[in-house]
């Protein structure tokens, strides 16, 4: 299918014959009729007025992130913050700490977050570019940004000393670098998967982005061979920083891992999903079985840390392990009510699609992800004396005193009183995204990724397509992932950058669909005549796939961009 260019504005037929001869600010020779791709030329006004939604929007995303570090200083802290600081208690990988600790070398806690809030920024800038590439109008691509630049809970963990956004910035680095062309080049696996795999370092369910990675390459590369070589390198690239990160812990604490998990982490959500109570219990481990109110109480996050939870209390009988009988006490249950487990996770990932951020009994309380109109306290980790901050930690019963007054710099602990109620009240009063924007996006993002299974599309639509589903299933691998543990509105935060942008994607590829409808009823057009807008080179809205791997600029609900704008 030919491609109709644009050259200031004239269809290509009334283009001049020939390219102007090279001038100082010309490197050559060019194609008649067509611009030259890249930035080059392109002016920063020009730019703000091509794409003013975004541009709207990450100055509003800019403005409320200068607002939060001017309203909490030098950061918010919360419990877990201690174990990134300082390698206290804790069982999650510290990959964080390669963040934290150059940064505190030069610098003090106001630049940890300063850093974390220009990732923030990134991330969107980096999804929008993405789903521009991949067909999507500009409108459209910025929208899907609005979720990562102006959620409360989002903008709540940059200014916290949390893994969270690093977290979420290596999955959008990972995802933009493998879809950036739609037959990635060798360096472009190996980035992809050196990123996806160092987000398993900052949070261990970063391990499960390894199988949307493979499923994108059976789906988007031609030949099993290719398929077979590609998806090599980037198993091999997925594990260089996981082994690198476990041979680091095994010269430390001698053990080769990520961090200390297993069946243990499945004790609360399986107890709080069954009745333990029911059973017949042998007697060593009767003493794991809390009552229904003692496990409503905790919760999955307390019966799991608390230091009053049965699972902290409990001593094994001589010559066994405590992982050894949890392990066996949580398959009785597992036997018991399957069904039940099954729900208990159905009902937690369905909270994500509430219109409201809900907390049931159970669930780790919600409070602290939101903005509070003072400056947050968790004693006896996170407590402030006389204006002064103590850092501390309890694992054994006894406070254990860490830091004390500012050993990280940046001052005493402030909270900005106005500041912090005017956010506080537009996080709670609709500054998030809705659950059914979400649910929307799921279904757009499901049916998107169905379309990969469509023989008659186009080379563009089905680029399209296969970026949907890489985005939509790396989405629901580490959502589901989550909530197959515990339920947090922490652990939605990859909501954000995944779900939006697919339902982006998705609804891309459906109104190609209906395009392509219309234009087979309407039947072939007269050479003569030039195709209306949505047909023939319109119509799969980025034309081709040029030789370099990317869209051709069929423009995508703009004007004539320059390639990958």
């Amino acid at each position: 299918m030919r491609l109709r260019a644009i050259a200031d504005g004239q269809p290509a037929s009334q283009a001049p014959a020939a390219a102007a001869p090279p001038g100082p600010h010309t490197t050559g020779p060019q194609r008649p009729g067509l611009r030259q791709a890249g930035w080059r030329g392109i002016r920063l006004g020009g730019m703000a007025r091509r794409h003013w939604v975004l541009a709207l929007l990450l100055t509003a995303g800019l403005v409320m992130r200068v607002l939060a570090m001017v309203a909490y200083r030098p950061a918010l802290l919360y419990i877990d913050s201690i174990k990134y600081l300082y390698i206290a208690n804790g069982a999650d990988p510290v990959g964080y700490r390669a963040l934290l600790k150059p940064l505190l070398a030069i610098g003090n806690l106001d630049l940890v977050v300063a850093v974390q809030h220009l990732l923030g920024l990134a991330m969107a800038v980096g999804l929008y570019l993405l789903m521009r590439r991949r067909g999507v109008p500009r409108w459209l691509a910025a929208l899907a940004t609005a979720p990562i630049l102006l959620d409360g809970y989002q903008l709540q963990n940059e200014q916290t000393i949390m893994p969270d956004t690093l977290f979420e910035a290596l999955i959008v680095a990972g995802l933009v670098i493998l879809l950036w062309q739609p037959r990635p080049s060798l360096w472009k696996l190996i980035g992809a998967g050196l990123a996806l795999g160092a987000s398993a370092t900052v949070a261990q369910i970063g391990e499960v982005f390894i199988l949307p990675a493979l499923i994108y390459l059976v789906v988007a590369i031609p030949g099993w061979r290719a398929k077979l070589t590609k998806g090599a390198v980037v198993c091999v690239a997925f594990a260089l920083p996981i082994v690198a990160y476990c041979s680091v812990s095994l010269a430390d604490n001698g053990h080769f891992r990520l961090a200390y998990t297993g069946t243990n982490d499945l004790y609360g959500r399986i107890v709080l999903a069954t009745n333990c109570q029911a059973l017949s219990l042998p007697a060593y481990e009767q003493a794991l079985c809390p009552t229904r109110q003692q496990a409503l109480s905790l919760g999955i996050d307390g019966l799991e840390h608390d230091n009053v939870s049965p699972l902290r209390l409990y001593v094994p009988p001589l010559g066994t392990s405590v992982s050894h009988v949890v392990s066996n006490f949580n398959r009785r249950l597992e036997r018991q009510d399957p069904g039940g487990i099954v729900l208990a996770i159905g009902k937690d990932a369905a909270k994500l699609f509430a219109v409201r951020r809900v907390q049931d009994a159970g669930d780790t309380p919600i409070s602290r992800w939101q903005f509070q109109d003072h400056y947050p306290q968790y004693p006896p980790y996170i407590t402030i004396t006389h204006g002064q901050l103590q850092l501390a930690q309890q694992p054994t019963g006894v406070v254990q005193v860490l830091g004390q007054g500012q050993p990280f710099g940046g001052g005493n602990p402030v909270a900005v009183k106005p500041l912090a109620t005017f956010l506080r009240a537009y996080q709670l009063d609709g500054g998030y995204t809705p659950g059914p924007v979400f649910l929307l996006a799921v279904v757009a993002g499901l049916i998107g990724s169905l379309a990969v299974a469509r023989r008659r599309v186009t080379a563009a639509q089905r680029a399209t397509a296969t970026a949907c589903l890489l985005v939509f299933t790396a989405g629901v691998a580490v959502l589901l992932g989550s909530d197959l543990f515990q339920f947090t509105w922490r652990y939605q935060l990859p909501a954000l950058i995944t779900l939006p942008p697919a339902g982006a994607l998705g609804l891309t590829v459906i109104a190609g669909y209906f395009a392509a409808r219309r234009r087979r009823r309407a039947g072939p057009q007269p050479r003569h005549q030039a195709p209306p807008p949505g047909g023939e080179a319109g119509a799969d809205r980025a034309g081709a796939v040029t030789p370099d791997g990317r869209l051709s600029p069929g423009d995508p609900g703009g004007r004539n961009e320059p390639l990958g704008v």
